[in-house]
């Protein structure tokens, strides 16, 4: 805990900050401060176009926002954010808004990652029950808690949408929003997602953010849709009937999280709350740090 009052102490200082503005710099903070500024310089912070590791799809970055690569998001997630070692080799990178360095008061950014399940078919897209899926949705994360609270951590509450889903059957892009509790938790979670459908898998886009931060990425929104697409031959069009694996889920089973056919919805939510770990961990560690700038300042 002193670590993490300290560290976040730190940020307020970073970005000025009066209340701290006159205070000497300890040893502990000062090896601190010059930590997250040789990893702020270390990043090679990417605009324009850029081919993703896995080969099959890739990104516009306009100015505004930067792209780091697997390795930087890694240093990131871990060394700024505090996320156990590997939270980003798993990621093909993440984006970052430039206004806001990763270590900032309000700094957040989306995880990209790649699911290669087969193509995912979209003709139940216009039939979901949005409503009755987040009741569903609901029941299933209560019993997970249960199981979480079993196993010595806090219970999550799937509060409801903050954005209800919505597919895009041009782009091939599905976008919704979470508002998720952990434990008695005043400050709330938001787990905002998007998925872009292609010809063998989809690309995962996750922002890490707080509740509070909504209404700002909502302006962002359509620009980070605009980012990410399938290079040509893996894009949802080139899917070939008869030759390529078809997902065992469809649009629906991504908004609830996948399900595996015969394992039923109560083992979609274990999956659910495995999947989505990584941004849970960091949301909770953004509301952490505010919570002790709130009591310093």
């Amino acid at each position: 805990m002193k670590h993490i009052a300290t560290a976040f102490s730190l940020i307020f200082l970073l970005v000025g900050q009066p209340a701290f503005s006159q205070q000497a710099l300890s040893p502990e903070q000062e090896k601190y401060l010059a930590q997250v500024n040789k990893v702020w310089q270390s990043l090679d912070k990417q605009h324009g176009k850029i081919k993703l590791p896995n080969d099959v799809a890739g990104l516009d970055v306009p100015e505004g926002f930067f792209y780091l690569t697997p390795a930087d998001a890694e240093k990131v997630l871990v060394e700024v954010w505090g996320n156990p070692p590997g939270a980003g080799k798993n990621t093909l990178g993440m984006l970052f808004p430039s206004e806001a360095k990763p270590f900032d008061r309000d700094a957040w950014g989306v995880t990209i990652g790649y699911e290669e399940d087969g193509y995912v078919s979209d003709e139940d897209a216009d039939k979901i029950d949005y409503h009755e899926l987040l009741s569903q949705m609901k029941a299933d994360t209560a019993a997970a808690s249960k199981e979480r609270v079993r196993k010595g951590y806090e219970p999550i509450e799937l509060v409801g949408w903050a954005a209800e889903p919505f597919y895009d059957k041009l782009s091939h892009k599905l976008h919704w929003a979470k508002e998720v509790r952990f434990g008695d938790s005043s400050d709330h979670t938001l787990n905002y997602n998007i998925r872009v459908l292609g010809r063998k898998g989809v690309l995962v886009l996750n922002f890490i953010a707080g509740m509070n931060q909504k209404s700002m990425i909502d302006t962002r929104l359509a620009s980070v849709l605009a980012m990410a697409d399938f290079e040509q031959g893996s894009r949802y069009e080139d899917f070939k009937p008869g030759l390529d694996k078809v997902a065992a889920y469809g649009i629906g089973a991504l908004v609830a999280g996948k399900v595996i056919a015969k394992t039923g919805l109560l083992a979609a939510a274990f999956l659910f709350l495995k999947k989505f770990a990584i941004v849970f961990i960091v949301a909770i560690g953004v509301f952490v740090r505010k919570l002790f700038a709130r009591r310093g300042a």
